[in-house]
């Protein structure tokens, strides 16, 4: 007995070892799940392991430097300055990249995958696939849109088995706080120990019957639940009023005016939920009775006085923040055309002076972070054909463009490629608890995107693009500055060239 314990022990300290290297080399505050997936010639497009990837133009928290990022299984593992100095061992891969730029991937928290129960929107494969393409190298996915919500543990179990082998980038959830689990707080706090990175809610109905809105004591209770947790709430922020305004179809208005949808959904709505929000916001900061918890409010539209009552909450000290998207960044109510209900979007896109104050929220960082607030749309319904403003379910979706056009745009306003980097990269990475995504530094993920911001490309029917009914993007039709080239993953090379890896071998991130 005691010769086969001897034989035995080494080899089992040997598998004792492996997982405890393996499990220290993913803890992070949010995990990732598996670790290990399929054959590397599968999951990527580059047969090595460890290599280097160089070029003029690095961007890393210190700045952008001339240089060189070394890799190895998964991980960066060292940062060189100085272009054309790698390692001194002749096998080690070299790429070269000239001056393109190597920035960290960018990171969208903000997506509906809407899988399982309406993949005919959007599903993880083609969604996915899409965020590769775009250099997004991980998403966090709204609990609503997919069928049922995720509400619970077991439909969040759900989420989990449909995303199965389908995910070409990393991808985290949100959870959803509706009244039945913050009426019954063991179903959220259920919910929260299963992994999701947060909980979203609405505070004006959501359109999906089974996500139903939320009040502010709604909100709050979530709250008292996060702050033990230390995780965010993610808000809709528009709060209906009775001032005339309302969403169904009223016979006076032309419903394919695009006026006469902006006119149902003023500016007031905001400002009225936001007002409540930092009513409960006071209570997160340093000492406060909800320490711990973080409200972010979502999609911001209204660059004046939501915003102001946002950055007032900031200045006090409350644990608040957030985003606005691309489109609002992009278009103006001025030139959308009657009827294009690519263009609708909730809270809606405004006026081109709003436009202007959203960029100047921006670029003196009062915005923190920017997010596609991909919705899909429902082809199959005709709405779009119709161009229903009141009736459309809309449009926008940029998942693989947030790049080009968060650039395109904002250079006109003074946007630097470290600004970029920092509102779809660190700041996100910082909301969601992934520690060890969102920068290039030694320790983290080989997450990364190559791209080049002088080149630019016409997106039309001719542009290989990979969105699930991109034909009904909003950005469709127009001429964009920063392609991306090459997109890596935890160290695999998942899209080039048109090209998607073989195998869908991104990971699910879940909290711990």
């Amino acid at each position: 007995m005691d010769q086969f314990v001897w034989r035995v022990l080494p080899l089992l300290t040997i598998l004792v070892s492996f997982f405890v290297f393996f499990y220290f080399q993913n803890s992070d505050t949010a995990q990732l799940y598996p670790i290990i997936k399929l054959p590397r010639n599968q999951c990527s497009l580059l047969p090595h392991h460890h290599f280097w990837i160089s070029s003029k133009r690095i961007v890393t928290p210190q700045g952008i430097i001339s240089g060189s990022v070394e890799i190895n299984e998964g991980r960066i593992v060292s940062v060189v300055e100085g272009y054309g100095k790698q390692g001194q061992s002749k096998q080690e891969e070299i790429i070269d990249y000239g001056d393109a730029v190597i920035m960290p991937g960018l990171i969208d928290v903000h997506v509906h995958l809407d899988e399982p129960g309406r993949t005919e929107w959007e599903g993880f494969d083609t969604g996915t696939r899409a965020a590769a393409a775009g250099g997004v190298t991980t998403v966090v996915d709204m609990p609503l849109n997919n069928y049922p919500t995720t509400v619970s543990k077991e439909t969040l179990k759900l989420k989990l088995d449909a995303a199965e082998d389908k995910i070409y980038v990393d991808v985290g959830f949100w959870g959803g706080l509706v009244p039945e689990n913050a009426l019954n707080l063991t179903i959220l706090d259920d919910l929260l120990s299963a992994g999701v990175l947060g909980v979203k809610s609405f505070m004006c109905p959501s359109g999906i019957n089974d996500f139903p809105m939320t009040t502010i004591d709604h909100i709050k209770a979530g709250l008292s639940v996060l702050a033990k947790y230390k995780r965010p709430i993610v808000v809709h922020s528009e709060l209906v009023q009775d001032d005339g305004n309302d969403l169904e179809h009223d016979d006076n208005r032309d419903p394919h005016d695009y006026l006469t949808y902006l006119n149902t959904r003023p500016p007031s709505w905001e400002e009225a939920a936001i007002r409540q929000l930092v009513g409960v916001s006071k209570d997160t900061g340093i000492g406060g009775s909800l320490e711990g918890a973080h409200i972010h409010i979502v999609h911001l539209s209204d660059s004046s006085a939501s915003l102001d009552l946002i950055k007032e909450a900031k200045s006090r000290g409350d644990s608040i923040s957030v985003e606005t998207c691309p489109h609002y960044l992009a278009f103006t109510s001025e030139e959308i055309p009657n009827g294009d209900t690519r263009f609708k979007c909730s809270p809606p896109i405004r006026d081109a002076q709003n436009k202007d104050k959203l960029w100047e929220a921006v670029l003196e960082g009062h915005i923190d972070l920017l997010t596609t607030d991909h919705s899909p749309t429902v082809p199959e319904l005709k709405l779009l054909e119709e161009g229903d403003f009141l009736k459309a379910w809309g449009g926008i979706s940029s998942l693989q463009f947030n790049l080009p056009v968060t650039w395109s745009y904002g250079k006109k306003y003074g946007l630097t490629i470290e600004q970029l980097s920092l509102l779809w990269s660190k700041r996100p990475a910082a909301l969601a608890g992934i520690e060890s995504k969102g920068t290039i530094e030694v320790g983290n993920h080989a997450d990364i995107v190559v791209w080049q911001p002088e080149q630019e490309f016409d997106l039309d029917d001719n542009y290989p693009v990979f969105i699930k009914h991109y034909e009904l993007s909003a950005y469709m039709g127009s001429r964009l500055s920063g392609k991306v080239l090459d997109t890596y993953v935890r160290g695999n090379l998942v899209f080039k060239d048109g090209k998607h890896a073989p195998a869908a071998c991104g990971v699910q991130i879940l909290a711990t």
